[in-house]
């Protein structure tokens, strides 16, 4: 395993042929869709050819894992599952989604959760092991009726003015808001 790390490394900081950890999955067999947004997190590259995201996919600072290796020294196998993720999904912050896992469309996995079964359409899940605690469409009509009334900020966070950081600031003191 650490002669693989290494060897990612090694090539995405090869300066004469620069290549992204998302490149060197996809050239491994990472399927994905359109609009694909994935932040500081990682997928199985031992296995990703058995890992399947759909379009418009977020996942932040999280694990996908296509493999479990608990059997390994008892056995010297390794558990391996593909991980199917459908369209329309986010993955928060520091969540971890194991091997042999079907994510449904328009989910959300809330930060934070370890996703071990089959997660169905229009579902938001938490926790460790991550259960379904509503729906998704639920969850998006609830903050459709508070977007009439809470405060919407509309310049992109990076391009914020130190007025407007303090102005923002001022506003949330005692509740929430929505930002670009």
């Amino acid at each position: 395993m650490r002669r693989i790390i290494t060897s990612i490394k090694a090539r995405v900081n090869n300066k004469l042929n620069p290549k992204s950890e998302l490149d060197l999955l996809r050239e491994r067999g990472l399927i994905h869709g359109s609009n694909f947004n994935f932040f500081n997190s990682h997928i199985d590259y031992g296995h990703c050819w058995l890992v399947e995201i759909g379009n418009d996919v977020t996942i932040t600072n999280s694990t996908i894992l296509a493999h479990d290796a608990s059997t390994k020294l008892h056995f010297g196998k390794s558990k391996i599952g593909k991980v199917k993720i459908g369209d329309r999904v986010f993955i928060g912050y520091n969540s971890i989604i194991l091997c042999n896992v079907r994510i449904g469309n328009d989910v959300i996995v809330a930060a934070g959760s370890i996703v071990t079964k089959d997660i169905p359409d229009d579902s938001i899940v938490a926790g460790n092991p991550a259960k379904i605690i509503r729906k998704t469409s639920d969850y998006l009509k609830k903050h459709e009726e508070f977007m009439k009334v809470k405060p919407i900020y509309d310049t992109y966070w990076p391009n914020k003015t130190q007025g407007q950081i303090e102005k923002i600031k001022k506003e949330l003191e005692y509740d929430f808001g929505y930002d670009e």
